[in-house]
């Protein structure tokens, strides 16, 4: 026997160890893939994780009382002007007195005598002329002059003389301001009125800016059946300054109420309305009710650290001027039709004697700092919400 011959059979043998073991592998492995991919399928997809810009709120500083702010005090009126007097007539010139009948002459003794007593009589008689001195007043005496006219006399007026009207100061703290882009919002409105019922309906806010002027509106509505009832309708319009918005001209329209429209004037440094006769001074940063959440966000998208002390902004509204106090309240996440978004609201609460309603404004960070929700609460304990469920731009970001 060969050696070949003894290693044949043995070659066999271990190829087919070979092939075995090289089977057993793959089927091992087939079957660990299979379990794999069950145990897979059994596991439930990950999560889309979504993170947002957290923005760290600023330390809060107690702020000085707010300041009371009076109607600017009206000019007197003017006293009605009195007519000229007439100059009086001259006195008639005074009529000479009569003379006395001469009395008989005594008995003449003699020729000196005579004329002696010739001129005592004359001496004694009254209105006789006794020489030039006699006939002339003395100087200085008041006595009218026959024919003249009387000395004019000075007028005088009992009413006080009107004050001068003086410019109005600063008066307000100035922000750094950073406006946000133009955009168009869509926003959904929830309100409760104070017996309980509810509605429910959409408004509309048009914000544009080019930089140096700007037009802003909003319309609210509610839905009924199958109409809609605007609850409200704003319209401002203005420029831009170093201060942030200034508006000029503001108009508010309500349900069953006329339209009352705020006059900025900038000349005259006063805030005048068409629904009331009092004036306010204008002090900087002066907003109107539909400029105010949009002022709130440029001064949080510049710095919003300056939100560490409470924001004063005096508002103008339809017959009367408030300086209203946000405070910062926090941060909060907001449902919205845009998904959660990551706020700061701000809050107005009701100033005693002055306004009694309250303002809250959500102000959303990753979108340009925009009011993405606002809230009233009346006096009545009426709420009306406006949240966010649609941003439009309108020209690119900043």
């Amino acid at each position: 026997m060969t050696i070949a011959t003894f290693l044949r059979p043995r070659r066999r043998w271990l190829l087919l160890g070979a092939a075995t073991v090289a089977l057993h592998y793959l089927t091992i492995d087939w079957v660990g893939t299979q379990l794999g991919q069950r145990e897979a399928r059994r596991r439930p997809p990950p999560s889309l994780v979504t993170a947002q810009l957290h923005l760290a709120l600023p330390q809060h500083h107690e702020a000085a009382p707010l300041p009371e702010l009076q109607p600017m005090s009206a000019p007197p009126p003017k006293p009605a002007r009195k007519p000229a007097r007439k100059p009086a007539p001259p006195p008639p010139p005074p009529e000479p007195a009569p003379e006395p009948a001469p009395e008989p002459a005594p008995p003449v003794a003699d020729s000196g005598a005579a004329d002696n007593s010739a001129a005592s009589a004359a001496q004694a008689q009254p209105g006789a002329d006794n020489g030039p001195a006699a006939a002339q007043p003395q100087a200085g005496a008041d006595q009218p002059t026959p024919g003249a006219a009387p000395a004019p006399t000075a007028q005088t007026s009992d009413a006080p003389p009107a004050p001068p009207v003086q410019a109005p100061g600063q008066g307000m703290r100035r922000y750094k301001v950073n406006l946000p882009p133009s955009a168009d919002f869509l926003l959904d409105v929830r309100r409760v009125d104070a017996n309980g019922t509810k509605w429910t309906g959409e408004a509309a806010m048009k914000w544009h800016t080019d930089g140096g002027s700007y037009t802003l509106s909003v319309e609210a509505g509610i839905s009924m059946l199958i109409t809609r009832l605007n609850l409200l309708v704003l319209t401002s319009t203005g420029t831009i300054d170093d201060f942030g918005i200034a508006p000029v001209t503001a108009t508010e329209k309500r349900s069953g109420r006329s339209q009352t429209a705020t006059h900025f004037n900038r000349d005259e440094g006063t805030i005048t309305f068409s629904a009331s006769e009092r004036s306010y001074p204008l002090l900087v940063g002066a907003q109107d009710k539909a400029t105010v959440p949009f002022q709130l966000g440029a001064i949080g998208r510049a710095d919003p650290n300056q939100f560490g002390t409470d924001i004063d902004i005096l508002v103008g509204e339809d017959k009367e001027a408030n300086i209203f106090r946000f405070q910062l309240v926090g941060e909060e996440e907001l449902e919205t039709g845009l998904g959660k978004l990551q706020t700061w609201h701000l809050t107005r609460p009701p100033k005693p004697g002055t306004y009694s309603s309250r303002l809250d404004v959500w102000l959303a960070p990753s979108q340009y700092w925009y009011p993405v929700q606002i809230r009233n609460t009346e006096a009545s304990g009426a709420l009306t919400t406006q949240t966010v469920s649609r941003i439009t731009m309108t020209n690119s970001g900043k």
